[in-house]
């Protein structure tokens, strides 16, 4: 079982190297010194990454927990990554809407004073 100081500890090396946790969670030490972690799938046959964040940001038990929820979605024949991917257009969809909002409702409350 992977510990929280094994991932602290670790120091980097010339290649990039893994430390595997469970079911799939390994943490990736980079020659950089960056540590990070990642989730190993496959979906529809295929192999697949997922990024769950970068050590100490975030801990070996919320990596877990991540790694936990991806396995869910999995489970539901949902793949992690492209509901991450369309979470992601989504909340830039309401991103734009809203200044899109706020700008059109600015625009028309000063434009008439222009001319």
């Amino acid at each position: 079982m992977t510990t929280d100081a094994k991932i602290r500890n670790a120091k980097p090396g010339v290649k990039p190297y893994k430390i595997p946790c469970e079911k799939g969670l390994f943490a990736l030490i980079k020659p950089n010194g960056s540590k990070l972690w990642r989730f190993k799938y496959r979906h529809d046959g295929k192999e697949k990454l997922l990024s769950l964040g970068m050590y100490p940001d975030v801990s070996l038990k919320e990596a877990c927990e991540r790694r936990d929820e991806a396995r869910r979605l999995r489970e539901q024949g949902i793949d992690p990554s492209e509901n991450r991917k369309a979470q992601k257009a989504t909340q830039a969809e309401r991103s734009a809407n809203s200044f899109e909002a706020v700008a059109r409702e600015w625009f028309a409350k000063h434009s008439p004073g222009w001319a």
